[in-house]
């Protein structure tokens, strides 16, 4: 029962609609499939993406001791890369899709439920007589 439960959470239900693709910063309640970065239009590796960061001192980026006047585009890697002509993509969920996305999964587990007793009576009727 769990492995179904596992398998429906993580193969079935995000093709339940077709998901969203937006460069634009998604809600925070919002079910993030995916994110990929793209230079040119084409998939950044991560090599790619270290090499250009290489220049941007992360820890202290992370600690808050740069010094946002003297470079501004290091003030937050996703910034320094998308000035320096990165797009990130990400394939979302929007959050207004929970209720619609029980009710598709509610039918089929409803669906199935009755296949399986329908199945049940058959072979029990079968049996007995």
């Amino acid at each position: 029962m769990v492995r179904a439960r596992l398998r429906t959470a993580l193969l079935l239900r995000r093709h339940y609609e077709a998901p969203l693709i937006t460069t634009a910063p998604t809600s925070p309640s919002a079910w993030v499939i995916s994110r990929l970065w793209t230079q040119g239009g084409h998939p950044a590796s991560l090599s790619m993406i270290n090499q250009t960061l290489r220049p941007v001192d992360i820890q202290a980026v992370t600690l808050g001791l740069f010094q946002p006047a003297r470079d501004p585009a290091n003030a937050d890697p996703v910034q320094y890369l998308i000035h320096h002509g990165y797009t990130q993509l990400t394939t979302y969920q929007p959050d207004g899709r929970f209720w619609p996305f029980q009710w598709i999964e509610g039918g089929w587990l409803l669906g199935l439920s009755l296949l399986i007793l329908a199945a049940t009576v058959w072979l029990v009727r079968r049996r007995a007589a």
